[in-house]
């Protein structure tokens, strides 16, 4: 059977969702790079892929999918259940809750960080530092919820990581490269639980393709 395919750009942390995904899933897949600076994302032939015009987007024969936490599932179900705890009504539903509080509670507030202290001074973007800390505030209310769940299991659905896992990795992995990054050290059991995913090899593999700057130091964005 023919590879996947990946439609988009590696530096992102979407993308990153379901790359890590996939390579914890040991699928065989290959990325379609797109430059987002081109506007790939908007030329009708990826607009027939995804209406929305974002990335990333996941080519399965005849099936296309998009948003990355629904391909990160699809993956997932299809070669490693175990990673969704599918067949498990308890476990499955902490995968699920824990997806959820990195969709409601995490991604925002760190892209927020992470678009005003990496990308902003690249692009000329002055900083609005009210709106860091205000996220700043936002993450530190969230963080103790996480210690006390990691306090109780090495990881967020239980010992064995999950999918709830490896779906805060990408964003996770640009604002740990921000100024704020020590935040996460008033965490003992968050800091540890990152210390872990860093250390798995899909996260080694995916984390090389995602320079702490976006590229854009090295002239090297998509």
């Amino acid at each position: 059977m023919a590879p996947m395919k990946v439609y988009g750009w590696a530096v992102s942390p979407w993308m990153a969702r379901a790359l890590v995904c996939l390579e914890e899933a040991g699928a065989e897949y290959e990325i379609v790079p797109m430059s987002r600076c081109g506007g790939d994302h908007r030329r009708p032939d990826h607009l027939a892929r995804n209406p929305f015009g974002e990335i990333p987007v996941l080519e399965d024969g005849d099936l296309t999918l998009y948003e990355s936490r629904a391909i990160a599932r699809y993956v997932l179900r299809k070669h490693r259940p175990e990673l969704l705890k599918e067949g498990d009504l308890e476990g499955s539903a902490m995968v699920d809750v824990w997806m959820e509080v990195e969709a409601h509670h995490m991604e925002a507030t760190l892209w927020t960080i992470i678009r005003n202290c990496i990308t902003g001074p690249y692009v000329g973007r002055p900083r609005d530092q009210s709106a860091v800390d205000e996220s700043l505030a936002k993450l530190r209310a969230v963080l103790p919820a996480y210690e006390a769940r990691l306090s109780a299991c090495r990881y967020l659905a239980g010992d064995e990581v999950t999918a709830a896992d490896l779906c805060h990795f990408g964003f996770m992995r640009y604002f740990m490269a921000t100024e704020y990054a020590d935040v996460v050290d008033e965490y003992p059991h968050v800091r540890a639980w990152w210390d872990a995913l860093l250390a798995r090899p899909s996260v080694k593999k995916v984390i090389a393709g995602m320079p702490p700057d976006f590229g854009y130091a090295s002239g090297n964005i998509p």
